[in-house]
């Protein structure tokens, strides 16, 4: 056992996050921590980490080492990007490892100042950080945020390979339903563990709160029958009578369970004519083209995904639709109906001393729904802010409350163009559940940049794909995109493997010749390899890369050589059992 809490309780000033709660962390455990926004996430991790106060008992392992990635960063604008790794890591660590991991999560320029970079930036470098630190337990806060598909899949197949103790809090389901074998749910102030996935996670759920409330109907029968045998004025004069009196009292002082309240995404738009948006031949260039000569007219209800990875002009696509920046060449066309709704990556540059109630009504004091009108007090309470949060500033709300305080601001100007940057960041699962169902029914265009691969299958039915400076339309969903090509790509290794496992009555002379090719040829590849590592802890920012592509098709060789040499092998074993 690497952990253990006992009697856990921490309040944020007078917010209740956990009240007198137990639980464990073994030596292989991989959890999941899921919750609605605000129940606390972040604040247990830190709690774990040890730099988050807190009321209890934790006994930690003795020399147990973590490595914790925060949702936000402390690092030094001076330092170069290198000079900051080395502030966190082992002075042993090889160059060439820091180096090939920040390069996994595109960061090449080694030199550059850390004020220069980027907030997403940032994050992936606190990530290479994180992962480069060996350690017993690794601590993850929103690991996915930031990170394009190929940086996702690399993370993924990472964390399943480690075979030691993980915690992390995400909002990426296909991470919580492919790496953990444990979740922990905080639900008003209590934590529920599960030893599931996220998918077998939510038929426990469904599960435990069916029972809780059948449990709580069976009390409340049992209440009133023995509220009216109270009332009857039985006295207390035996033993039997005293004991029933006590009963009712400890079953009466039991706190009902509260209904959890979701956000309630109601529809709100306006009517979109038959012209929407024309982009006709845009292109948009600094030093080099971003993308260029590319066309599209949208349909009325077009839901549209962007993909291509970190740098490549994703987000200063949404910019020019959404006409924030004019196009290097071409021009954006809005029908006269367009009314645009921007969902931006974080959120805005908040007033931390304004109320939540202020904020909203900056962009409309009501609104028209389905519903009727409904004020912009209404709508917040929809939202979960209720009466008391509508007035606190919004300083004190915690990333994910500020994220869907900005949503509601968008959703309260009625658009009927949706472009959404990166919705999903900071988005509790519930949240993200409820806007996946609000988007179905949104009487508009979605056009959306995300890496949350449930996200885009759920919501999108077309995509734009970033390859090589052009934009290419793709009709259907990320899975289907992902499948096909990956269908193309094992098309030749397919017919080659087809070919090597074909058995034959014994090896030929050329086998032989091959398998006697491939012992001498294993073994120098992997020097080559490690010749390679070597050359990386002396090279500068511009060899680097080519010393990792090098790296990477040797890779490529020495596996599929091991995998033929294996073939030959069995081959052979199989030959001498039928001799």
């Amino acid at each position: 056992m690497l952990i253990s809490v006992h009697h856990l309780t921490k309040y944020n000033q007078l917010k209740c996050i956990v009240d007198d709660v137990q639980f464990t962390i073994e030596e292989r455990d991989k959890i999941g921590i899921v919750g609605v926004n605000g129940t606390g996430k972040s604040t247990l991790l830190k709690i774990i980490a040890g730099i988050e106060d807190y009321q209890g008992e934790i006994i930690r392992k003795k020399n147990m080492t973590l490595s914790y990635l925060p949702q936000n960063n402390d690092f030094i604008k001076e330092n170069r990007v290198i000079e900051e790794v080395y502030r966190y890591i082992d002075k042993n660590t090889p160059d060439y490892e820091i180096k090939a991991m920040l390069t996994k999560f595109d960061i090449f320029n080694f030199d550059q100042k850390i004020g220069e970079l980027s907030g997403g930036q940032l994050k992936r470098i606190a990530l290479s950080i994180a992962l480069l630190k060996p350690c017993d337990l690794l601590l993850l806060d929103e690991p996915t945020n930031h990170l394009d598909s190929n940086m996702i899949e690399y993370l993924e197949k990472y964390l399943i390979k480690r075979n030691k103790a993980l915690l992390m809090v995400t909002h990426d389901r296909f991470f919580l339903e492919r790496i953990v074998n444990r979740i922990v749910e905080i639900d008003r102030s209590q934590l529920y563990s599960y030893n599931a996935n996220f998918s077998s996670f939510l038929e426990q759920k469904e599960k435990r709160e069916e029972e809780m409330l059948s449990a709580q109907r069976k009390r409340k029968l049992f209440l009133k029958k023995e509220l009216e045998w109270v009332r009857a004025g039985v006295q207390a004069r035996t033993t039997k009578s005293k004991d029933r009196l006590q009963r009712f009292e400890q079953l009466s002082s039991i706190q009902n369970i509260e209904t959890v309240n979701n956000v309630e995404m109601i529809k709100v738009s306006s009517r979109i004519g038959k012209k929407t948006i024309e982009l006709h031949n845009i292109s948009m260039k600094y030093n080099d083209y971003l993308f260029k000569n590319f066309s599209y007219q949208f349909k009325p209800h077009d839901r549209i995904g962007i993909l291509g990875h970190n740098g490549c002009g994703k987000s200063t696509l949404l910019n020019v639709i959404a006409k924030i920046i004019t196009p290097t060449l071409g021009e954006v066309v809005y029908g006269d109906t367009i009314k645009v709704g921007y969902f931006k990556q974080g959120v805005e540059d908040l007033d931390v001393n304004q109320r939540v109630i202020d904020y909203i009504k900056e962009s409309n004091q009501y609104l028209i729904t389905d519903e009727g009108q409904l004020s912009a007090k209404q709508m917040c309470e929809k939202f979960l802010f209720d009466s008391n949060m509508q007035y606190t500033p919004i300083g004190k709300l915690s990333g994910g409350e500020k994220r869907r305080l900005y949503l509601l601001k968008i959703l309260m100007k009625a658009p009927n163009v949706l472009l959404l940057d990166e919705p999903t960041n900071d988005l509790d699962i519930t949240t993200l559940a409820i806007l996946e169902d609000f988007l179905d029914y949104f009487n508009g265009i979605i056009i959306t940049v995300s890496h949350d691969r449930y996200f885009l299958d759920r919501v999108c039915d077309g995509l734009f794909i970033f390859n090589n400076h052009q934009i290419e339309y793709r009709i259907g969903g990320y899975s289907e995109y992902i499948e096909m090509e990956k269908n193309q790509m094992k098309t030749q290794p397919q017919k080659t493997k087809t070919v090597h496992k074909r058995k034959a009555k014994k090896l030929s002379y050329n086998e032989m010749k091959e398998l006697e090719k491939l012992e001498l040829e294993i073994p120098e590849l992997e020097n080559q390899i490690k010749e390679i590592e070597d050359k990386m802890n002396d090279v500068d920012f511009s060899k680097m890369q080519e010393l990792i592509q090098q790296r990477d098709e040797i890779n490529n060789q020495l596996e599929e050589d091991n995998e033929r040499y294996m073939v030959l092998l069995e081959k052979q074993e199989e030959l001498k059992s039928e001799m």
